[in-house]
């Protein structure tokens, strides 16, 4: 059986697909954009959109009851690999202690414009 996750405080699903879904233990988040809540890009540079981006996730982790110490696997897409220094000093500040698993790969092109997009999957306390 699976839970739709759903909040206002991050950007709407702009597609067939759901924020996130919980399912089996596991929460998995789509992937988020440098968007606000109310669906407008954020301008600037690497470091204002991995802000937005994780404090969407942090969002929707929080819609599920959860938080970035739930988190057990990321997955980031970059514009460009040469963003890598700038978006792990920002990624870092929100996995302080055990941060997850993560892959982190360079993109040829993401939606809207944007620099950086990032999926998570979390696990559910009862999941444990």
């Amino acid at each position: 059986m699976k839970k739709i996750i759903t909040t206002k405080k991050a950007p709407p699903a702009a597609g067939p697909y759901s924020q996130a879904v919980a399912t089996g233990g596991f929460v998995f988040i789509s992937g988020q954009i440098p968007l606000t809540p109310e669906g407008e890009r954020v301008e600037g540079g690497i470091r204002e959109q991995t802000v937005r981006v994780m404090e969407n996730l942090r969002s929707v982790l929080k819609g599920a009851g959860l938080t970035f110490a739930d988190v057990v696997r990321t997955t980031v897409y970059l514009d460009t690999i040469a963003d890598f220094s700038v978006f792990n000093d920002v990624y870092a500040g929100y996995f302080t202690e055990e941060p997850p698993a993560r892959a982190c790969l360079e993109a040829s092109a993401l939606p809207k414009g944007s620099l950086v997009e990032i999926s998570a999957i979390a696990l559910e306390p009862s999941g444990e």
